[in-house]
């Protein structure tokens, strides 16, 4: 990564404010520190105006958004820096917003990772509801909860130190969380054609088949008919149907489940069910079953697509 040349000379100040600390101003700061690389830099933790004034990069902080100075606050009285879907940006979609695309390599990816990590954060430090419960009094347990839970806590002697400490350590996880899902938006983006091209030779686009381990299930969503993909098992020799859904990474709802009648079933069972010679498992849950073929696999996965079961 590249900075400017006017302060590659010196150790650059991260200043971001003291006490608890959050995973908003966290991300913040490891993107910065990503975003930087080998150039030297220190993380200050104040709410000091002169020491905040004497920032390279400003996070969380300061009463100031100014991208092209790098403060980067959303605690204005009056904060116009919403997106169009509602949530407001906190200090980590700042951050993200002038470096992601630099820091993940292209548009692609960086807007998958605003999506998927970014904007969940900058939601719930916004005191935006971006879950609904379903069970009374279960929630969630986020990267805001694994976090936090790392604060000082009193069963010993809180001092400044020992936050400063514990929170460079929680910068040290986001770098890891950050770099983990960059590589992985930049997988799918690899893999991206692949799967759109599946999609085209498809006769029936309710089945998508690949023949290889790619990631497929965001870009799968983002047409209708499909219902089912087939592909080859990574670990063995096996090949599986897995049923689609809209929101594969927050929901459980199977745009169509697989036979009910086939729930829990193994090997001789699921044979005399289907009539599939190599079938082989299929989940109690109903949202994938397995074959030791290709074309055993497609043959249970036109079954689905024909059972008519509500």
């Amino acid at each position: 990564m590249h900075i400017s040349k006017k302060i590659t000379n010196k150790k650059i100040k991260i200043i971001t404010h003291n006490g608890d600390f959050h995973a908003d101003e966290i991300f913040a700061v490891a993107v910065v520190t990503l975003f930087l690389g080998d150039t030297p830099y220190k993380i200050i933790r104040s709410r000091d105006i002169k020491i905040i004034s004497q920032g390279d990069f400003v996070v969380d902080v300061g009463d100031v958004y100014n991208s092209a100075k790098n403060k980067f606050d959303h605690h204005q009285t009056i904060n116009n820096n919403i997106r169009a879907n509602g949530i407001p940006y906190a200090s980590f979609g700042l951050v993200w917003k002038k470096f992601g695309v630099k820091l993940s390599g292209s548009k692609y990816a960086a807007n998958v990772i605003e999506k998927r990590l970014v904007l969940p954060i900058d939601a719930v430090d916004n005191g935006v509801d971006v879950f609904s419960k379903t069970v009374k009094d279960i929630v969630p347990y986020t990267i805001h909860n694994i976090l936090k839970i790392f604060c000082p806590i009193e069963k010993e002697k809180i001092t400044e130190q020992k936050f400063n400490i514990a929170f460079k350590k929680m910068v040290k996880l986001a770098q890891k969380i950050l770099l983990y899902e960059i590589q992985q938006a930049r997988n799918e983006n690899k893999h991206r054609k692949y799967i759109e091209q599946a999609y085209q030779r498809a006769k029936d686009k309710r089945i998508i088949i690949i023949n290889g381990d790619y990631l497929y299930r965001e870009i799968i969503t983002r047409f209708k008919e499909p219902l089912f993909i087939v592909k080859p098992d990574k670990n063995n020799d096996q090949w599986k149907v897995r049923v689609i859904r809209d929101n594969p990474y927050s929901s459980f709802e199977n745009r169509k489940d697989l036979p009910q009648n086939w729930a829990g079933k193994r090997d001789a069972e699921l044979v005399k069910e289907t009539g599939v010679k190599d079938a082989i498992f299929c989940h109690k849950n109903l949202f994938v079953a397995v074959a030791k073929s290709k074309e055993g696999a497609i043959e249970l996965a036109k079954q689905a697509v024909e059972n008519n079961e509500v």
